[in-house]
């Protein structure tokens, strides 16, 4: 069964969703963020899109995950598990954020650059190429990586 639809107006090619169903904290007829199609965001699962978040590209959203505020997810991303995308982060190119992960504040997390596990990363920070932030690891402040970062 679908949980969203996907609205008329666009704004820069995207649409915004509209829940068809109760479930998590979203109630059927609850407004959320934008995607470009349905493709991006799961009917499966508690993940949603909400505020003035943005999903595109080829981008998903799968599980529990959840993206808010104004962020931006896209290009070639997964967004899954409990993991959650939220103030002005950016999750772009191939990058994936899974588990119970977060990425928040302006961080970036781009390239082939994995986020999972309990891992944080917020700030001004920027994690990219091949890197992984796994664990308990914490990766903040205006740090910028491309490596295997642990705690």
């Amino acid at each position: 069964m679908k949980k969203f639809e996907i609205l008329e107006k666009t704004i820069n090619g995207l649409h915004r969703i509209k829940a068809l169903r109760d479930f998590n904290d979203v109630k059927k007829g609850d407004i959320g963020g934008f995607v470009q199609s349905e493709k991006n965001l799961s009917h499966d699962g508690d993940c949603w899109i909400y505020h003035d978040a943005w999903v595109s590209g080829n981008a998903r959203v799968i599980g529990n995950a959840k993206v808010f505020g104004d962020a931006r997810v896209c290009g070639d991303t997964w967004v899954s598990g409990y993991a959650l995308v939220y103030g002005d982060a950016w999750v772009y190119k191939n990058a994936k954020v899974c588990g119970d992960a977060r990425v928040c504040g302006n961080a970036r997390v781009s390239g082939d650059a994995w986020v999972f596990g309990n891992a944080r990363v917020s700030g001004e920070a920027w994690v990219y190429g091949n890197a992984m932030v796994c664990e308990n690891a914490r990766f903040e402040g205006t740090a910028k990586g491309e490596e295997i970062i642990t705690s």
